[in-house]
């Protein structure tokens, strides 16, 4: 049986966690004196809800996941550095990753002095053979899975994802950043049958609410329940709790734009395959594509002088460009510009 104290660490495990005016209080009140706070009414003179109930409440309802099963952080990066700080004991626990990887993962794991241990993926971006895996999981700590994977854009399926976390003494963490544009199901689902997994997902993409931070991480109870202990006591402020309950009661107009990307990604993938500087599109359920060029610098250099800007991933992947997929309008200078390239 998985047990969340193992791994955790005994400073947090033994930590009182700072309790907060609005958290002491739960009842209603009509004059609210106990947390310092300026007196005259405005939309912004009161702390948020330390624990975003009415955002969580939501999310429960489109997730299909107990409310006791979520953590809202200030982006996915702020549950990423906290999970760092609760499971992994500084200079002794390691953190494994799949690279080429979403870059955080690497900068938490030096900023919390963990070792890393990088497992590349395969030619075709897959992820290393379970004989590869396996032996290699010799500590517990943090096993990272970005699916859809960022920079790459290919997802990892359910079965790959039990089998590593049943041969895992720490836990696993599956981050979908991009999982509204993938026809693979959430690994939310595997929620029961892992106990040892948390799934982090985002505002910032489908939602189009990067501006906002606002993350999600699901897992059992007891790992949430560490992570609500550790976190600053007001992580979301109330502009973005707002704006994030005011997307997601907008659920159809969410859902049409994440077709309308869908729809012009295929698109943009069947126009960049006919130019002649392109050698290889790599597959991608996520809202970008990765393109190989015979030349990605001066393909790069081009597209900047024309105020165009893709991500340059050739330090990462040779001669890779990662393209977001813009509008319709933005998608069509992208390839207006391309077509001049030899």
């Amino acid at each position: 049986m998985f047990d969340i104290k193992k791994i955790t660490r005994k400073n947090i495990l033994n930590m009182q966690a700072y309790s907060s005016a609005r958290s002491e209080f739960k009842g209603i009140a009509d004059v609210w004196l106990d947390a310092n706070e300026n007196p005259n009414a405005s939309n912004l003179n009161r702390y948020p809800d330390p624990l975003q109930l009415r955002l969580k409440a939501a999310v429960s309802k489109i997730k299909n996941v107990a409310l006791e099963q979520i953590f809202v952080g200030n982006g996915s990066d702020e549950a990423i550095d906290l999970l760092f700080r609760a499971f992994c004991e500084p200079g002794v626990s390691k953190a494994y990753i799949f690279p080429p990887t979403y870059g955080m993962y690497k900068v938490s794991a030096a900023i919390n002095n963990i070792d890393l241990v990088e497992l590349p993926l395969t030619k075709t971006f897959e992820l290393p053979t379970s004989q590869m895996i396996l032996p290699n999981l010799k500590s517990d700590g943090l096993l990272f899975i970005c699916s859809p994977n960022n920079p790459t854009g290919n997802s990892t399926d359910s079965d790959r994802i039990k089998e590593i976390a049943s041969n895992f003494k720490g836990l696993v963490v599956v981050d979908e950043a991009y999982i509204d544009f993938s026809t693979y199901k959430s690994a939310i689902k595997l929620l029961q049958e892992i106990p040892n997994l948390l799934v982090l997902q985002t505002f910032s993409k489908a939602y189009g609410l990067a501006g906002a931070r606002v993350g999600t991480a699901f897992a059992s109870p007891e790992i949430i329940s560490i992570l609500n202990k550790i976190k600053p006591p007001y992580n979301i402020n109330s502009l973005s709790i707002d704006a994030a309950l005011n997307i997601i009661g907008n659920k159809e107009s969410v859902d049409k734009q994440i077709d309308e990307i869908i729809l012009e990604r295929n698109r943009l993938r069947v126009a960049v395959s006919n130019l002649t500087c392109v050698t290889k599109i790599f597959p991608s359920d996520a809202n970008f594509l990765l393109v190989e060029f015979i030349n990605s610098e001066s393909v790069f250099a081009k597209l900047i002088s024309q105020g165009i800007v893709v991500r340059n991933r050739g330090s990462q992947i040779k001669n890779c460009l990662r393209i977001t997929i813009g509008t319709k309008d933005e998608n069509e200078k992208l390839m207006n510009v391309l077509n001049e390239i030899e």
